[in-house]
């Protein structure tokens, strides 16, 4: 079944923290769609597709290293959007095969300014190549049944950022994600909402708006301003994933607490459960306080659990199921 892209939540793609726990949070929380990371075709292209039966996940797994690239459950399956970093169709396509029966879409990332991005002629590097985002996009939506949708930024002018949106829009993509910043604005700068509602303008396909969403009002604020047909957040998600709950946000400890909990319940990776809470801490404190300091410290998932007290949860859920898992 094809995702609906009007009036959503969504959860942006955002590097080494959109892993499965935090995804899972904040669709508990009210995300009615969440981003992967991004990840690289040509890492997806070293793994395989494995069936997890102790978590009951889909993984796929680097060849040699065995390490876990991407991991997702039936639990989320209609509302995983798995964002690939790609500069080649084909490589692109083979990619998206490997991934696309377990997801309710693959995004192409067409705005990622990171030099590990452009430096291999993805992300923003794409924004200057209006004829290989056609070759891309086409190429997927000829060969996958997934719903196929790209993430921009915006281009140097407002008529730029129009003209390659409609572009865009001939490919037949279910949707178009605008980050409202360029290539070199820092995310300091402020978000232009307006460039975002020309766009929203001249195109009929449902536009994603992005850009300074950090509280539950500034969904609706920027969906009226831009006239979008839903609204994504990244920093304001990260900070605390219960910016997506109508009730107000819960409190910060509550949430760091609920994100360990997941960590654990899925066998997260160690070095992305350390980022994604150190992330959390330093937007509200210091990392050379003594809970930043503990987090670095860490070795294992059950130093974190005994930190956020969650030991008990942590000997529960390894009772119930064998632990295969390995301090990563």
């Amino acid at each position: 079944m094809d995702i609906d892209y009007r009036n959503k939540l969504v959860l942006a793609p955002m590097v080494r923290v959109g892993t499965l726990p935090l995804r899972l949070l904040a669709a508990e929380y009210g995300a009615d769609i969440t981003y992967g990371e991004e990840i690289i075709d040509h890492k997806i292209l070293k793994c395989q597709r494995r069936v997890n039966d102790v978590l009951g996940t889909i993984d796929v797994v680097e060849n040699g290293t065995g390490s876990v690239v991407f991991r997702t459950c039936p639990e989320e399956q209609n509302r995983v959007v798995f964002q690939m970093g790609t500069s080649d169709p084909i490589r692109a396509l083979r990619a998206a095969q490997i991934v696309s029966r377990d997801v309710a879409a693959v995004d192409i990332n067409m705005g990622c300014p990171k030099s590990f991005s452009i430096s291999g002629g993805m992300g923003a590097a794409l924004l200057t190549k209006p004829e290989l985002i056609h070759d891309i996009l086409t190429t997927l939506k000829r060969n996958i049944e997934k719903p196929v949708t790209c993430k921009i930024r915006l281009l140097k002018s407002p008529q730029d950022t129009v003209e390659l949106a409609r572009r865009i829009e001939k490919t037949g993509v279910s949707a178009l994600a605008v980050h409202g910043r360029k290539v070199a604005d820092r995310p300091r700068d402020p978000a232009k909402w307006s460039e975002i509602s020309d766009v929203v303008a001249a195109v009929s396909i449902p536009v994603i708006a992005n850009g300074d969403v950090f509280e539950y009002e500034d969904f609706e604020r920027l969906k009226v301003a831009t006239g979008a047909s839903s609204v994504m957040v990244a920093r304001g998600a990260l900070w605390n994933a219960s910016i997506f709950s109508p009730k107000g946000k819960l409190l910060w400890d509550d949430v760091k607490k609920e994100y360990v909990q997941k960590c654990i319940l899925w066998d997260n990776d160690l070095k992305s459960a350390k980022h994604t809470l150190k992330e959390m801490i330093m937007h509200h404190s210091c990392l050379e306080f003594p809970e930043g300091k503990a987090v670095i410290k860490s070795e294992t998932l059950a130093d974190l659990a005994r930190l956020y007290g969650e030991d008990e949860y942590y000997e529960q859920i390894n009772k119930i199921r064998p632990y295969f898992g390995k301090s990563r």
